[in-house]
């Protein structure tokens, strides 16, 4: 009945990437046929207008949707089984709030004043504000006991690096002001295939890299002496999983600004569904669990309105946050 159950789960996560893809190519506020979209595709259909709709805007965000959603679910994950704390995640804690501080920072001093771009030097800042952000909730992690406390630490880490952002905003170069609000507000819109590679390659590998530390990520969640007895180095995997969760959630935060909620609503959904922890399992369910739910949101976020476009954050808290909150309940209960 379990194996049945995770059977399904899978299957089910499978059949909604693939009908999310086919509406994410042919919905929008111009409609595509799937016979034009099949024919561009392969090139049997030369249509200037329809080859730059597909190619240049909606697979390019499509992918990122997939791979952000899925890179950000996977740290939400891991920084639930680091914290050994059910609400934890790297926009409750903060992290994507200091991921997105450096960034405006390095666009406004680095790329504003000196007229260039890279894609990894955005990586790079924000993996430096995630890094950042995560060693003080580390520092206050030993200092208090109750999860709750924890997670009002994050918040406040949080509305800090959202509050100097702002401040950046409102006194940069009207140049700059609007890419930063637009990023700020959280976007999968705009992306290029040299961006949807480079983030492909960043969350790719560390999703291999966690993927292959199942097991010792099994063990730690039996407990620190329980992994100690069966051989895991607590310290280096410690170092590991602080480095992985910041990279992934930085990678996201660079590219495609907040993305609030999906870090931790993920997981759980996927936990709930497949009635099981064990990494093998949740770490792949995770991520196509994450690309499923982006999308989902990006399909609502493009299309409920058009054509207005909602940012992506709005979608994805109004989806999300529900699930917050029935874990706080729960974790109140037991408590």
């Amino acid at each position: 009945m379990k194996h049945t159950r995770i059977v399904m789960t899978f299957a089910g996560l499978t059949a909604s990437l693939l009908l999310l893809v086919f509406l994410n190519v042919n919905v929008g506020s111009v409609s595509v046929s799937p016979l034009d979209t099949f024919q561009v595709l392969i090139g049997a259909q030369e249509n200037e207008t329809m080859y730059n709709i597909l190619w240049k805007i909606r697979l390019p965000r499509l992918c990122t949707a997939a791979v952000l959603g899925g890179g950000l679910a996977l740290s939400g994950f891991l920084i639930q089984t680091f914290f050994n704390n059910p609400i934890a995640g790297p926009y409750i804690l903060g992290i994507s709030s200091g991921a997105e501080l450096t960034v405006a920072l390095v666009m406004i001093f680095v790329i504003g004043k000196h007229n260039t771009s890279s894609s990894l030097l955005l990586i790079g800042a924000a993996f430096c504000g995630a890094l950042l952000s995560m060693c003080f909730i580390l520092m206050l992690s030993a200092r208090v006991s109750r999860a709750s406390m924890l997670i009002v630490g994050g918040v406040m880490i949080g509305y800090i690096c959202s509050a100097a952002t702002d401040f950046l905003i409102t006194f940069a170069d009207e140049n700059d002001v609007a890419n930063l609000k637009s990023w700020s507000l959280g976007s999968f819109s705009g992306m290029s295939w040299d961006n949807v590679k480079v983030m492909s390659i960043v969350v790719l590998l560390c999703f291999v890299l966690v993927f292959l530390l199942s097991k010792p990520i099994g063990a730690y969640q039996m407990g620190e002496l329980y992994a100690k007895s069966v051989g895991v180095n607590i310290r280096l995997f410690r170092v590991v999983i602080i480095v992985m969760a910041s990279l992934l959630a930085a990678c996201v935060t660079a590219f495609a600004g907040p993305v609030s909620f999906v870090g931790i609503a993920v997981p759980h959904i996927v936990k709930l569904l497949m009635k099981t922890s064990k990494p093998l399992l949740v770490v792949p369910a995770c991520f196509v669990g994450g690309a499923v739910f982006c999308l989902g949101c990006d399909l609502i976020a493009r299309t409920a309105f058009a054509p207005a476009m909602l940012n992506i954050s709005s979608v994805t808290a109004l989806l999300g946050a529900p699930v917050v909150i029935v874990m706080l309940f729960k974790n109140g209960r037991m408590g």
